[in-house]
């Protein structure tokens, strides 16, 4: 099976972006990585990597950040 294709350079941009703007929002609610990711059901690695633009989340993920942040999901990814 052939490995995908790199993903585009402005993908991987708004991808960081996506995870800035997750990590203002979890700082602006005084939350830890740790206690986000308790909140949203998964692991802090996990948030650190979405956070630093390393892993591209799925949109359930994002639902799920969103409201462990009290936070309209188009905040996250406008």
């Amino acid at each position: 099976m052939p490995s995908p294709a790199p993903q585009p350079d402005w993908v991987l941009i708004r991808r960081r972006a996506i995870g800035d703007r997750i990590r203002a929002a979890r700082i602006h609610t005084n939350l830890t990585q740790e206690k986000l990711a308790e909140l949203a059901g998964m692991d802090r690695q996990t948030i650190n990597r979405i956070e630093q633009g390393h892993q591209s989340p799925i949109l359930d993920t994002l639902i799920l950040i969103a409201h462990a942040l009290g936070v309209p999901l188009a905040d996250l990814v406008r």
